[in-house]
């Protein structure tokens, strides 16, 4: 892709219902230029698709969209199986590829080679001012902004989750404009971090990265304080229940949803610390 035909993508995304944040094609070209590809029919894009590279260990596929007038002609396998490909050859062996994708094209996608690893769901409702933050004895941290916290720290508690470098879009992800950047500390040591960014309506939670639940509600809670009467998208993997629990108990209904699947062998993922994914588009 150009630059201008990821402004393209992501207004598709926005009319598919995907809610994408505002900064997001700022942040995902600066993080991998060479990671975003484009179907062209007689010199008019009609498909997108992210196959994003993390230091040659790591690759994520999303953004896999057909324009509508396009669709039904296999123009989208086409592209899928490019991609896929491309990508494999970006990065080392054995390829490790992840993506999210919607529910009724898991039959496809596992034809191309990819297992299922866990399904993640979005959650959505209004923000509103908790009257009260959860604390606990074993706990007791403080939630902090997370500009206060020195980065390095942060990417390195980002690492012990996400598993595969990504300091240079951690950096714009944590600092891009108008979102809300939390970090909760524990004697002075990161234990958890949540961003709220922008979107095309209301806000998305992402990542929401914590030690145990009691840090996590926290975290969330604190953030739904700071964006009052906004609506709020959070993506949870179905498997931590605390997360799943955490997100109804604020009033919580889930709207979509992806399974989460992989090529070649999967990263290790402590589920149990990711209360909301980062991105579905680039993981």
């Amino acid at each position: 892709m150009t630059r201008p035909e990821l402004d393209v993508a992501v207004d598709w995304a926005a009319h598919e219902g995907w809610n994408p944040g505002l900064h997001d094609a700022d942040i995902f070209w600066a993080t991998d230029p060479d990671g975003f590809i484009a179907a062209e029919l007689n010199g008019e894009m009609i498909g997108s698709g992210s196959i994003v590279n993390y230091g040659g260990v790591f690759g994520f596929m999303g953004f896999f969209i057909i324009h509508p007038k396009f669709r039904g002609r296999h123009f989208g396998r086409q592209l899928w199986i490019a991609r896929r490909d491309r990508l494999i050859k970006r990065l080392q062996a054995p390829a490790r590829i992840e993506m999210d994708g919607v529910f009724n094209m898991q039959s496809f996608y596992a034809k191309g080679g990819f297992q299922f690893l866990n399904r993640d769901l979005r959650f959505q409702g209004t923000a509103q001012a908790q009257t009260s933050t959860p604390t606990s004895i074993s706990t007791r941290c403080d939630v902090v902004d997370l500009s206060t916290i020195a980065f390095d720290e942060i990417n390195q508690y980002d690492q012990t989750i996400f598993m595969a470098p990504r300091s240079e879009f951690l950096r714009r992800w944590i600092s891009q404009p108008a979102c809300h950047a939390l970090g909760a500390t524990h004697n002075g040591k990161l234990v958890g971090y949540a961003i709220a960014r922008p979107s095309r309506i209301g806000y998305r939670i992402g990542p929401l990265f914590a030690n145990d639940p009691t840090i996590a509600r926290m975290l969330f809670q604190s953030l739904l304080t700071r964006l009052p009467h906004q609506q709020v998208q959070i993506d949870v993997p179905e498997c931590n229940t605390a997360g799943v629990e955490m997100v109804k108990s604020s009033g919580f209904q889930e709207v979509f949803g992806c399974a989460r699947m992989a090529f070649g062998p999967p990263l290790p993922r402590p589920l149990q610390n990711i209360f909301g994914v980062t991105t579905f588009e680039l993981g």
